[in-house]
């Protein structure tokens, strides 16, 4: 019995532009375990974004299978993709991606709603990550750093199965990024949801449980670490 959250076997991802066919994904396969803390690097062009839209459910591959709890989102129709993108998985982006008009309970009382109220208590939700004074604050009141704990509020307080960053450190300075990894890292270890850390910041490899190296848009390592740093150890 496997351990594998995810599993992408041989997936392709080709877009055709004009009379010129460009190969994001070339045959990529990997697998992540429930419950890992795994990161994916690689330089830009290398396909790590259009990795997280498949797996996502926000593209969908030109070919292979893409296996996530052990369903092959690969076939699904429109309905069962927004159902899973709904209640399966949780994103975290580079530029937070908060509503200016709500306050930061309400940004993430949206995700709660999305599955019926069934999900964390949002206000329980910043206070896990560190927010519980700010509850009524606008995203314009909020630091860079504050909106991206919001963010990850909100990714996580639908209790997704999994949930994916892009960049999610990218437009923060180092002492900031270092505590929205240190807030990701234990959520991830409190909860078991299985995250997924898309970058080009090789240090935050040093934090994860499975570091995923892809370039061409295929894997090309796969390190396994019994042992990861805390992101205050790291030397960043």
């Amino acid at each position: 019995m496997t351990d594998a959250h995810i599993v992408m076997e041989d997936v392709r991802k080709s877009y055709s532009m004009g009379s010129t066919t460009v190969t994001a994904l070339d045959g990529l396969s990997l697998e992540i375990n429930q419950g890992d803390f795994a990161v994916i690097l690689g330089p830009s062009g290398s396909g790590k974004t259009t990795f997280l839209n498949v797996l996502g459910g926000l593209e969908s591959p030109t070919s292979g299978a893409v296996r996530v709890g052990g369903e092959d989102i690969a076939s699904f129709n429109q309905q069962k993709v927004t159902q899973y993108r709904r209640h399966q998985v949780g994103f975290i982006f580079q530029f937070f991606n908060l509503l200016p008009t709500l306050t930061a309970e309400e940004n993430v009382a949206m995700s709660n709603e999305m599955v019926n109220g069934k999900g964390f208590d949002p206000s329980d939700m910043l206070a896990r990550v560190g927010l519980g004074d700010r509850t009524d604050h606008y995203p314009g009141q909020l630091s860079g750093g504050q909106q991206q704990r919001v963010a990850i509020a909100r990714a996580l307080a639908k209790k997704p199965a999994l949930v994916l960053a892009d960049e999610p450190t990218g437009s923060l300075d180092v002492e900031t990024g270092i505590d929205v990894l240190k807030v990701m890292r234990q959520l991830n270890r409190e909860t078991g949801q299985t995250f997924v850390v898309v970058t080009h910041n090789s240090a935050i490899a040093q934090i994860a449980d499975r570091v995923i190296r892809v370039g061409s848009g295929k894997v090309h390592n796969v390190i396994v670490n019994d042992m990861p740093f805390e992101p205050e150890e790291v030397d960043w």
